[in-house]
């Protein structure tokens, strides 16, 4: 597998002092400039943010073998957690100081195969509905050449970070 990103790259969790003081687009821009490390999550889908703003985010992914269900194509798990990402990042890009968020539902649609072969995937989420306790979002999740292999949609629930 050729991965996103460098071999030290360091990966880890937002404390959550840090998370209470920034919203949730401060925290994707300094994830972008490196000032805070990605999620593990990333390491394992081969992912990173390559747009980010308030209410959109594009996630590129590079599947591999490692990626592979039985009869030889990218486990459907594998495509579902990447649109996952888009759709939930594209949520936190809105968030407030303070609050949080957790999928509460979502829904994929996957269209076409995927294989290694296939190449980077894009995976763009746009925020649909931002309520104070609920938000929901859409993803599209294409190849390098806009052939779409999956789409999807989320709710996610929105509280207060304590």
């Amino acid at each position: 597998m050729t991965p996103l990103f460098d071999r030290d790259q360091v990966f880890g969790c937002i404390p959550l002092e840090l998370a209470r003081t920034l919203s949730g687009l401060d925290i994707y821009a300094r994830m972008m400039s490196g000032e805070l490390p990605p999620p593990p999550i990333y390491r394992l889908l081969n992912c990173r943010v390559v747009e980010c703003e308030e209410g959109r985010t594009v996630i590129r992914g590079r599947p591999s073998f490692d990626h592979y269900n039985p009869i030889g194509t990218v486990h459907g798990g594998w495509i579902s957690a990447l649109l996952d990402s888009a759709l939930a990042s594209c949520v936190h890009t809105m968030l407030q100081v303070g609050s949080g968020f957790s999928t509460a539902e979502f829904k994929v649609n996957i269209v076409r195969p995927l294989t290694q072969d296939s190449g980077d995937v894009f995976c763009e989420g746009k925020v649909i509905h931002m309520g104070r306790t609920l938000a929901t979002s859409e993803a599209r999740m294409t190849t390098a050449d806009g052939k779409l292999i999956a789409h999807g949609t989320e709710t996610c629930a929105i509280f207060p970070v304590r």
